[in-house]
């Protein structure tokens, strides 16, 4: 009988640095993007805001395509060959980013780093692997913790060293993307044992048929699926809107959406990575998933009708306590399907995730440049994070409906078992 690989934190350590660079990439980008794009494309912080929509909807169209492509290739040849040519990846397209000219070639840069960033899918399926029962959900906790240090460090690389050049910080992640890269190549251990791979096929690889799969589950979990794409786009509200929204309601500087920037990654590394740990196994799963997007909404109607700038600050804590959901949320869906098919399962989450990046952050700077425009019949820069938490509500609806039907802690209908 074949014995699984033994994990020690190493392993756990290179898969949280992974996710951390990751984000670092997209935390870079925050503080300095609104100024990048002024400069670039010689356009107003309105008009900036619907750039800034156009190169995520970019990012997540990669992501979209090659999340359950790069999931289904770990099923098959297994998670650290695919995590090492992802991180390669990335330190190439920093390096790229650093030196693009024009507004064009950013565009290329983000078509790269979509491809890239689709090893997200690989890394939770890592921890999936290594992982069950209620330390399952918590070890996904370690992806909401390297979320947030990565913003941390990511924003205030962004934000500090952009301001002597800004093209520096996007070297710096590029140095950190390649040493880890070389780091993981000797410490980090397969996950996947040989009796849990499948063969790779496109049918289950392409990403409207990963999607299609998903309808394989219960109606309840189908239902908290649902719930879980809502929560995403209106997390991005936050995420795409938030630095043009204090520059053109605050007249913040980028030293200031920085200093913001690493206050709500380190709530977001401590709820995540520390206070979920206890609220988890304390009142369950479905009392966190409840209560965080209850959070997400509450944080994001005070966001949006807030007046004075140094409240951020205050409304950022309900809001990054929302965090709980999320994480209780992706647990307990992934309790339900079997040890082969985690990479396909976490695929095609990350290619859900993928599609509400892809809708989401055009809906909330569309939103804001309506708003905010020169000649604006109603001058709303708030009404994306309204926007936000009105799809928060919705998802607390469906979840409530979820868990009134039939026990949804079970297989997924027609589930292939392991071993199978």
């Amino acid at each position: 009988m074949e014995k699984p690989v033994q994990h020690g934190k190493a392993a756990l350590g290179f898969i949280f640095i992974t996710i951390f660079i990751d984000v670092l990439g997209l935390g870079i980008i925050i503080p300095i993007l609104p100024k990048l794009l002024e400069e670039l494309a010689h356009v107003d912080i309105s008009m900036a805001s619907q750039y800034s929509g156009y190169l995520t909807f970019t990012y997540a169209s990669m992501q979209f395509l090659f999340a359950p492509v790069l999931g289904n290739l770990s099923d098959m040849i297994g998670r650290r060959p695919v995590l090492l040519f992802s991180l390669f990846g990335f330190g190439i397209d920093y390096l790229f980013m650093a030196f693009a000219p024009t507004i064009a070639w950013l565009f290329v840069g983000r078509l790269i780093a979509g491809i890239a960033g689709a090893s997200t899918t690989t890394a939770t399926a890592y921890i999936a692997d290594v992982s069950s029962g209620d330390k399952r959900a918590a070890n996904f906790g370690l992806i909401g913790a390297a979320t947030g240090l990565g913003f941390i460090l990511g924003i205030g690389l962004g934000g500090f060293l952009g301001a002597y050049w800004i093209k520096l910080p996007f070297i710096v992640a590029a140095g950190l993307a390649l040493l880890n890269a070389l780091y993981g190549y000797f410490v980090l251990p397969e996950s996947l044992i040989m009796r849990n791979r499948r063969r790779f096929e496109w049918k289950r690889a392409n990403p409207v048929g990963s999607l299609l799969r998903l309808r394989k589950y219960s109606m309840a979990i189908s239902t908290l699926i649902t719930a879980y794409t809502l929560v995403y786009v209106g997390q991005k509200a936050i995420e795409s809107v938030l630095p043009f929204y204090l520059i053109e309601k605050f007249q913040w500087t980028l030293h200031s959406i920085s200093a913001l920037g690493i206050f709500i990654g380190l709530l977001i590394a401590g709820i995540q990575g520390g206070f979920v740990r206890w609220t988890i196994p304390k009142f369950g799963l479905r009392k966190n998933i409840m209560a965080g997007i209850a959070f997400y909404g509450i944080g994001l109607i005070l966001i949006s009708f807030n007046n004075v700038g140094w409240l951020m600050y205050v409304f950022m804590i309900p809001y990054c306590l929302g965090g709980i959901g999320g994480t209780a949320l992706q647990g307990f869906i992934s309790e339900n399907v079997p040890a082969n098919e985690q990479g396909e399962l976490q695929g095609a989450l990350a290619s859900l995730v993928s599609v509400t990046t892809i809708i989401g952050p055009l809906m909330m700077t569309t939103l804001f440049h309506h708003f905010t425009i020169k000649g604006a019949s109603v001058y709303f820069p708030g009404a994306p994070f309204l926007m936000g938490a009105v799809l928060m509500f919705i998802s607390i609806i469906l979840t409530i409906r979820s868990f009134k039907k039939k026990d949804p802690k079970l297989l997924p209908q027609n589930a292939t078992t392991p071993g199978r």
